[in-house]
Protein backbone atom coordinates (compact mmCIF):
# COMPACT_ATOMS: atom_id res chain seq x y z
CA UNK A 1 0.00 0.00 0.00
CA UNK A 2 1.10 3.60 -0.81
CA UNK A 3 0.22 6.17 1.95
CA UNK A 4 -0.75 9.47 0.40
CA UNK A 5 -0.18 13.11 1.66
CA UNK A 6 -0.89 15.92 -0.78
CA UNK A 7 -0.91 19.28 -0.46
CA UNK A 8 -4.38 20.28 -1.08
CA UNK A 9 -6.59 23.67 -1.09
CA UNK A 10 -9.67 24.52 -2.77
CA UNK A 11 -6.68 26.85 -5.19
CA UNK A 12 -4.45 24.16 -6.04
CA UNK A 13 -3.36 20.57 -5.40
CA UNK A 14 -0.04 18.68 -6.47
CA UNK A 15 0.29 14.84 -8.12
CA UNK A 16 2.09 12.81 -5.92
CA UNK A 17 5.28 11.81 -8.24
CA UNK A 18 5.14 7.78 -6.87
CA UNK A 19 1.15 7.25 -6.55
CA UNK A 20 0.38 9.58 -9.55
CA UNK A 21 -2.82 10.43 -7.61
CA UNK A 22 -3.43 14.10 -6.49
CA UNK A 23 -6.82 15.12 -4.04
CA UNK A 24 -8.38 18.49 -5.00
CA UNK A 25 -10.49 20.21 -2.25
CA UNK A 26 -13.98 21.47 -3.93
CA UNK A 27 -13.84 25.26 -3.57
CA UNK A 28 -15.52 27.25 -1.23
CA UNK A 29 -16.14 24.25 0.90
CA UNK A 30 -18.38 23.20 -1.25
CA UNK A 31 -19.78 19.41 -1.17
CA UNK A 32 -21.05 16.53 -4.23
CA UNK A 33 -18.21 17.69 -6.50
CA UNK A 34 -18.77 15.77 -9.74
CA UNK A 35 -15.60 15.91 -12.67
CA UNK A 36 -14.60 15.32 -16.20
CA UNK A 37 -11.84 15.31 -18.17
CA UNK A 38 -11.53 16.92 -21.96
CA UNK A 39 -9.52 15.96 -24.64
CA UNK A 40 -6.53 18.38 -23.95
CA UNK A 41 -7.04 17.35 -20.08
CA UNK A 42 -8.79 20.32 -18.70
CA UNK A 43 -10.95 19.34 -15.58
CA UNK A 44 -14.44 20.73 -15.48
CA UNK A 45 -16.24 20.30 -11.99
CA UNK A 46 -19.49 21.13 -10.84
CA UNK A 47 -20.49 21.04 -7.02
CA UNK A 48 -22.68 21.96 -4.33
CA UNK A 49 -22.66 25.11 -2.28
CA UNK A 50 -25.43 26.95 0.44
CA UNK A 51 -27.92 25.09 2.50
CA UNK A 52 -28.95 21.07 1.69
CA UNK A 53 -32.68 21.95 1.34
CA UNK A 54 -31.95 24.62 -1.14
CA UNK A 55 -28.59 25.63 -3.00
CA UNK A 56 -26.82 26.44 -5.71
CA UNK A 57 -24.54 24.57 -8.40
CA UNK A 58 -21.20 25.79 -9.32
CA UNK A 59 -19.06 25.25 -12.36
CA UNK A 60 -15.14 25.25 -12.29
CA UNK A 61 -12.28 24.90 -14.53
CA UNK A 62 -9.44 23.35 -13.25
CA UNK A 63 -5.69 23.32 -15.50
CA UNK A 64 -3.12 20.76 -15.11
CA UNK A 65 0.36 22.37 -15.39
CA UNK A 66 3.87 20.39 -14.33
CA UNK A 67 2.30 17.97 -12.19
CA UNK A 68 0.12 20.84 -10.54
CA UNK A 69 -3.63 21.51 -10.56
CA UNK A 70 -5.04 24.99 -10.26
CA UNK A 71 -8.40 26.89 -10.84
CA UNK A 72 -9.10 28.58 -13.40
CA UNK A 73 -11.00 32.30 -12.68
CA UNK A 74 -13.92 32.10 -11.04
CA UNK A 75 -16.41 29.83 -10.27
CA UNK A 76 -19.65 30.51 -12.45
CA UNK A 77 -23.14 29.60 -10.46
CA UNK A 78 -24.86 27.00 -13.11
CA UNK A 79 -28.41 27.46 -12.31
CA UNK A 80 -30.14 31.16 -12.85
CA UNK A 81 -32.85 30.17 -10.30
CA UNK A 82 -31.44 30.91 -6.77
CA UNK A 83 -31.26 28.06 -4.05
CA UNK A 84 -33.00 25.68 -6.97
CA UNK A 85 -30.90 22.71 -6.19
CA UNK A 86 -30.95 20.08 -3.30
CA UNK A 87 -28.49 18.19 -1.63
CA UNK A 88 -29.62 16.55 1.18
CA UNK A 89 -29.39 12.66 0.59
CA UNK A 90 -26.26 12.57 -1.22
CA UNK A 91 -28.03 10.90 -4.57
CA UNK A 92 -29.47 14.17 -5.54
CA UNK A 93 -26.08 16.22 -6.61
CA UNK A 94 -25.63 18.00 -9.95
CA UNK A 95 -23.73 15.82 -12.53
CA UNK A 96 -21.85 17.10 -15.68
CA UNK A 97 -21.17 15.49 -19.40
CA UNK A 98 -19.01 17.16 -22.10
CA UNK A 99 -20.52 16.92 -25.21
CA UNK A 100 -20.24 18.02 -29.06
CA UNK A 101 -17.39 21.28 -28.96
CA UNK A 102 -16.64 20.46 -25.59
CA UNK A 103 -20.16 22.29 -24.65
CA UNK A 104 -20.70 21.51 -20.84
CA UNK A 105 -24.30 19.80 -19.47
CA UNK A 106 -25.37 19.75 -16.26
CA UNK A 107 -28.38 18.13 -14.80
CA UNK A 108 -29.73 18.22 -11.17
CA UNK A 109 -32.65 17.71 -8.73
CA UNK A 110 -34.93 20.31 -8.12
CA UNK A 111 -35.60 21.87 -4.35
CA UNK A 112 -39.08 22.00 -5.07
CA UNK A 113 -41.81 21.67 -7.39
CA UNK A 114 -42.86 23.92 -9.73
CA UNK A 115 -46.10 25.51 -10.23
CA UNK A 116 -47.97 24.71 -13.42
CA UNK A 117 -45.80 21.46 -13.89
CA UNK A 118 -48.22 19.00 -13.50
CA UNK A 119 -46.06 17.28 -10.72
CA UNK A 120 -46.45 18.03 -7.17
CA UNK A 121 -42.66 17.13 -6.58
CA UNK A 122 -39.47 18.73 -7.62
CA UNK A 123 -38.59 18.33 -10.67
CA UNK A 124 -35.12 17.46 -12.46
CA UNK A 125 -33.28 20.88 -14.15
CA UNK A 126 -30.81 21.38 -16.96
CA UNK A 127 -28.55 23.58 -18.01
CA UNK A 128 -25.79 23.87 -21.00
CA UNK A 129 -22.72 26.35 -21.26
CA UNK A 130 -20.81 26.29 -25.10
CA UNK A 131 -18.10 28.76 -23.33
CA UNK A 132 -18.05 27.46 -19.49
CA UNK A 133 -18.01 31.23 -18.68
CA UNK A 134 -21.81 31.36 -18.39
CA UNK A 135 -24.64 28.65 -18.73
CA UNK A 136 -28.38 29.21 -20.39
CA UNK A 137 -31.31 29.48 -18.35
CA UNK A 138 -31.91 26.26 -16.28
CA UNK A 139 -35.02 24.01 -18.19
CA UNK A 140 -37.40 21.67 -16.41
CA UNK A 141 -37.07 18.42 -18.49
CA UNK A 142 -38.79 16.14 -16.48
CA UNK A 143 -42.18 17.37 -17.18
CA UNK A 144 -45.30 15.76 -15.34
CA UNK A 145 -43.14 12.77 -14.19
CA UNK A 146 -43.70 12.40 -10.19
CA UNK A 147 -41.63 11.07 -7.23
CA UNK A 148 -38.06 11.84 -9.37
CA UNK A 149 -35.02 11.18 -7.94
CA UNK A 150 -30.98 10.17 -9.09
CA UNK A 151 -30.49 12.60 -12.17
CA UNK A 152 -28.24 12.42 -14.43
CA UNK A 153 -26.83 13.67 -17.63
CA UNK A 154 -24.93 12.14 -20.44
CA UNK A 155 -23.57 13.78 -24.04
CA UNK A 156 -21.78 12.81 -26.88
CA UNK A 157 -19.23 14.60 -29.83
CA UNK A 158 -22.67 14.15 -32.18
CA UNK A 159 -24.97 16.72 -30.58
CA UNK A 160 -27.06 14.30 -28.68
CA UNK A 161 -27.53 15.05 -24.60
CA UNK A 162 -29.70 12.53 -22.02
CA UNK A 163 -31.59 13.27 -19.37
CA UNK A 164 -32.02 10.40 -17.03
CA UNK A 165 -34.24 9.63 -13.56
CA UNK A 166 -36.41 7.31 -12.00
CA UNK A 167 -39.52 8.21 -11.06
CA UNK A 168 -43.47 7.53 -11.16
CA UNK A 169 -46.13 8.50 -13.94
CA UNK A 170 -45.47 7.45 -17.50
CA UNK A 171 -44.76 3.98 -17.08
CA UNK A 172 -48.52 2.27 -18.27
CA UNK A 173 -49.84 0.71 -15.40
CA UNK A 174 -47.68 2.25 -13.07
CA UNK A 175 -49.12 3.17 -9.77
CA UNK A 176 -49.92 6.54 -8.30
CA UNK A 177 -50.11 8.57 -5.22
CA UNK A 178 -49.85 7.22 -1.86
CA UNK A 179 -50.19 3.69 -2.74
CA UNK A 180 -47.54 4.00 -5.58
CA UNK A 181 -44.28 1.96 -4.61
CA UNK A 182 -40.85 1.45 -5.93
CA UNK A 183 -42.21 -1.62 -7.69
CA UNK A 184 -44.57 1.00 -9.90
CA UNK A 185 -41.17 3.41 -10.85
CA UNK A 186 -39.11 3.44 -13.90
CA UNK A 187 -35.75 4.64 -15.50
CA UNK A 188 -36.94 7.85 -17.62
CA UNK A 189 -35.31 9.74 -20.76
CA UNK A 190 -35.12 13.44 -21.74
CA UNK A 191 -33.49 13.57 -25.22
CA UNK A 192 -31.76 15.93 -27.47
CA UNK A 193 -30.73 16.13 -30.93
CA UNK A 194 -29.26 19.72 -31.20
CA UNK A 195 -26.86 20.13 -28.13
CA UNK A 196 -29.48 20.83 -25.52
CA UNK A 197 -31.02 23.70 -26.60
CA UNK A 198 -34.62 21.73 -26.69
CA UNK A 199 -35.65 18.33 -25.43
CA UNK A 200 -38.13 15.37 -26.29
CA UNK A 201 -40.92 15.14 -24.17
CA UNK A 202 -39.56 12.32 -21.05
CA UNK A 203 -40.42 8.64 -21.60
CA UNK A 204 -39.61 5.59 -19.91
CA UNK A 205 -36.13 4.05 -21.08
CA UNK A 206 -37.83 0.56 -20.83
CA UNK A 207 -41.20 -1.39 -20.77
CA UNK A 208 -39.57 -3.85 -18.38
CA UNK A 209 -40.43 -4.90 -15.24
CA UNK A 210 -38.29 -4.33 -12.22
CA UNK A 211 -38.59 -1.06 -10.42
CA UNK A 212 -36.34 1.67 -9.64
CA UNK A 213 -35.50 1.99 -6.01
CA UNK A 214 -36.39 5.29 -4.89
CA UNK A 215 -33.92 7.41 -3.10
CA UNK A 216 -30.90 5.64 -4.93
CA UNK A 217 -28.89 7.08 -7.67
CA UNK A 218 -28.42 6.03 -11.33
CA UNK A 219 -25.35 7.03 -13.94
CA UNK A 220 -25.47 7.35 -17.74
CA UNK A 221 -23.02 7.58 -19.79
CA UNK A 222 -22.29 6.87 -23.87
CA UNK A 223 -19.02 5.14 -25.12
CA UNK A 224 -17.25 5.31 -27.98
CA UNK A 225 -19.95 3.44 -30.33
CA UNK A 226 -23.02 5.97 -28.42
CA UNK A 227 -24.54 2.98 -26.88
CA UNK A 228 -26.03 4.81 -23.67
CA UNK A 229 -25.26 2.96 -20.66
CA UNK A 230 -27.64 3.55 -17.39
CA UNK A 231 -26.73 2.02 -14.40
CA UNK A 232 -28.61 1.84 -11.80
CA UNK A 233 -30.82 -0.24 -8.61
CA UNK A 234 -33.96 -1.61 -9.27
CA UNK A 235 -36.44 -2.84 -7.17
CA UNK A 236 -39.00 -6.18 -7.45
CA UNK A 237 -41.20 -7.57 -4.86
CA UNK A 238 -40.01 -5.05 -2.15
CA UNK A 239 -36.74 -6.98 -1.13
CA UNK A 240 -34.55 -7.62 -4.74
CA UNK A 241 -32.41 -4.44 -4.94
CA UNK A 242 -30.08 -5.33 -7.57
CA UNK A 243 -27.41 -3.29 -9.38
CA UNK A 244 -28.88 -2.98 -13.27
CA UNK A 245 -27.49 -2.10 -16.40
CA UNK A 246 -30.06 -0.70 -19.67
CA UNK A 247 -27.83 -0.55 -22.82
CA UNK A 248 -30.17 1.87 -25.25
CA UNK A 249 -29.39 2.50 -29.19
CA UNK A 250 -30.79 4.41 -31.56
CA UNK A 251 -33.47 5.21 -28.82
CA UNK A 252 -34.33 1.74 -28.23
CA UNK A 253 -33.59 -0.15 -25.35
CA UNK A 254 -32.25 -3.20 -24.07
CA UNK A 255 -33.90 -5.89 -21.78
CA UNK A 256 -32.27 -4.91 -18.48
CA UNK A 257 -29.51 -6.70 -17.38
CA UNK A 258 -28.67 -7.92 -13.79
CA UNK A 259 -25.80 -7.15 -12.81
CA UNK A 260 -25.46 -7.71 -8.80
CA UNK A 261 -28.23 -8.40 -6.72
CA UNK A 262 -28.90 -7.47 -3.34
CA UNK A 263 -31.64 -8.86 -1.01
CA UNK A 264 -32.51 -6.10 1.26
CA UNK A 265 -35.82 -4.95 2.50
CA UNK A 266 -34.96 -1.11 2.31
CA UNK A 267 -33.51 1.82 0.20
CA UNK A 268 -29.76 2.35 0.64
CA UNK A 269 -29.43 5.41 -0.80
CA UNK A 270 -26.86 4.79 -2.98
CA UNK A 271 -24.75 5.70 -6.04
CA UNK A 272 -23.13 4.55 -9.03
CA UNK A 273 -20.41 5.36 -11.53
CA UNK A 274 -19.26 4.53 -15.04
CA UNK A 275 -15.84 5.35 -16.92
CA UNK A 276 -14.82 4.64 -20.06
CA UNK A 277 -12.68 2.09 -20.47
CA UNK A 278 -11.69 1.25 -23.84
CA UNK A 279 -12.87 -2.27 -24.43
CA UNK A 280 -15.88 -1.75 -22.46
CA UNK A 281 -17.81 0.46 -19.86
CA UNK A 282 -16.31 0.38 -16.19
CA UNK A 283 -18.91 0.37 -13.72
CA UNK A 284 -18.94 0.68 -9.58
CA UNK A 285 -21.66 0.13 -7.31
CA UNK A 286 -22.33 -0.64 -3.62
CA UNK A 287 -24.00 -3.97 -2.15
CA UNK A 288 -24.47 -4.55 1.39
CA UNK A 289 -21.74 -1.70 2.80
CA UNK A 290 -18.76 -2.98 -0.05
CA UNK A 291 -17.82 -1.47 -3.39
CA UNK A 292 -17.86 -3.81 -6.40
CA UNK A 293 -16.71 -3.07 -9.67
CA UNK A 294 -17.05 -4.95 -13.06
CA UNK A 295 -16.38 -4.28 -16.58
CA UNK A 296 -19.54 -4.00 -19.16
CA UNK A 297 -19.85 -5.16 -22.78
CA UNK A 298 -22.65 -2.88 -24.59
CA UNK A 299 -21.44 -4.94 -27.49
CA UNK A 300 -22.54 -8.07 -26.43
CA UNK A 301 -25.09 -7.37 -23.02
CA UNK A 302 -21.91 -9.23 -20.86
CA UNK A 303 -21.24 -8.67 -17.45
CA UNK A 304 -17.66 -9.71 -16.18
CA UNK A 305 -15.09 -9.57 -13.42
CA UNK A 306 -17.27 -8.47 -10.89
CA UNK A 307 -15.35 -7.97 -7.84
CA UNK A 308 -15.49 -6.30 -4.00
CA UNK A 309 -12.62 -3.81 -3.11
CA UNK A 310 -10.68 -5.64 -0.51
CA UNK A 311 -11.26 -4.96 2.95
CA UNK A 312 -14.29 -4.11 5.08
CA UNK A 313 -16.28 -1.15 6.17
CA UNK A 314 -19.55 0.63 5.83
CA UNK A 315 -18.50 1.92 2.39
CA UNK A 316 -20.63 3.93 -0.18
CA UNK A 317 -20.76 6.61 -3.18
CA UNK A 318 -18.06 4.86 -5.17
CA UNK A 319 -16.38 6.95 -8.21
CA UNK A 320 -14.09 5.01 -10.88
CA UNK A 321 -11.79 6.33 -13.75
CA UNK A 322 -9.71 4.03 -15.70
CA UNK A 323 -6.38 5.41 -17.73
CA UNK A 324 -4.78 5.11 -21.60
CA UNK A 325 -3.02 2.10 -20.03
CA UNK A 326 -5.98 0.35 -18.75
CA UNK A 327 -4.64 1.52 -14.23
CA UNK A 328 -8.17 2.08 -12.63
CA UNK A 329 -8.59 3.94 -9.74
CA UNK A 330 -11.82 3.47 -7.70
CA UNK A 331 -12.88 5.72 -4.82
CA UNK A 332 -15.55 5.72 -2.30
CA UNK A 333 -16.53 7.24 1.08
CA UNK A 334 -16.68 5.73 4.33
CA UNK A 335 -18.70 5.64 7.39
CA UNK A 336 -20.45 8.67 5.55
CA UNK A 337 -24.71 7.82 6.39
CA UNK A 338 -27.86 9.94 6.69
CA UNK A 339 -26.60 13.75 7.85
CA UNK A 340 -22.89 11.95 8.86
CA UNK A 341 -20.09 12.69 7.21
CA UNK A 342 -16.70 10.52 7.13
CA UNK A 343 -13.49 9.98 5.24
CA UNK A 344 -12.67 8.57 1.79
CA UNK A 345 -10.13 5.95 0.30
CA UNK A 346 -8.84 5.04 -3.40
CA UNK A 347 -7.14 2.24 -4.62
CA UNK A 348 -5.42 1.83 -8.28
CA UNK A 349 -5.19 -1.70 -9.89
CA UNK A 350 -3.56 -2.25 -13.03
CA UNK A 351 -5.26 -4.31 -16.38
CA UNK A 352 -4.25 -7.34 -14.75
CA UNK A 353 -6.09 -6.18 -11.33
CA UNK A 354 -3.47 -6.30 -9.45
CA UNK A 355 -3.01 -3.57 -6.86
CA UNK A 356 -0.43 -0.59 -7.73
CA UNK A 357 -1.48 1.47 -5.03
CA UNK A 358 -3.79 2.26 -2.16
CA UNK A 359 -5.08 4.62 0.49
CA UNK A 360 -7.59 3.26 3.21
CA UNK A 361 -7.84 6.99 4.95
CA UNK A 362 -6.93 9.77 2.11
CA UNK A 363 -9.44 12.70 3.95
CA UNK A 364 -12.51 14.00 5.31
CA UNK A 365 -15.76 13.90 3.44
CA UNK A 366 -18.13 16.19 5.02
CA UNK A 367 -22.16 15.86 5.84
CA UNK A 368 -24.07 14.93 2.26
CA UNK A 369 -20.41 14.46 0.85
CA UNK A 370 -19.02 12.29 -1.55
CA UNK A 371 -16.16 11.90 -3.98
CA UNK A 372 -14.98 12.10 -7.94
CA UNK A 373 -11.75 10.84 -9.44
CA UNK A 374 -10.87 11.26 -13.05
CA UNK A 375 -7.77 10.29 -14.95
CA UNK A 376 -5.31 12.60 -17.15
CA UNK A 377 -3.96 12.37 -20.52
CA UNK A 378 -0.48 11.68 -18.99
CA UNK A 379 -1.74 8.55 -16.82
CA UNK A 380 -1.98 9.94 -13.49
CA UNK A 381 -5.52 10.52 -11.33
CA UNK A 382 -6.96 13.05 -9.72
CA UNK A 383 -9.76 12.51 -6.77
CA UNK A 384 -12.15 15.90 -6.25
CA UNK A 385 -13.05 15.35 -2.31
Amino acid sequence: MVSLAVLSSASHAAIDSISRVAVFETPAQGIQPQAVVDAKGAIHLVYFKGEAGGGDIYYARLSVRNGRIEREGAAVRVNSIVGSALATGTVRGAQIALGRNGFVHVAWHGSKPVEGSGSPHPPVWYAPSITGTRFEPQQLVSGSVSGIDGSTVAADAAGHVIVAWHGLGLRPGSGQGAKAGDEDRTVYLAASTNDGASFAAAKPATTGSGGACGCCGLKAMFDRAGTLNVLYRAATDGTHRDTTWLAVREGASSAPVRVHPWELDACPMSTYALADAGNGVAAAWETAQQIYSAMLDPATGSVTGVAPVPGTGSRKHPSIAVNAAGDRLLAWTEGTAWKRGGTFAWRITNRAGAEVASNNDAGPVPIWGLVSAVALPDGSFVIVR
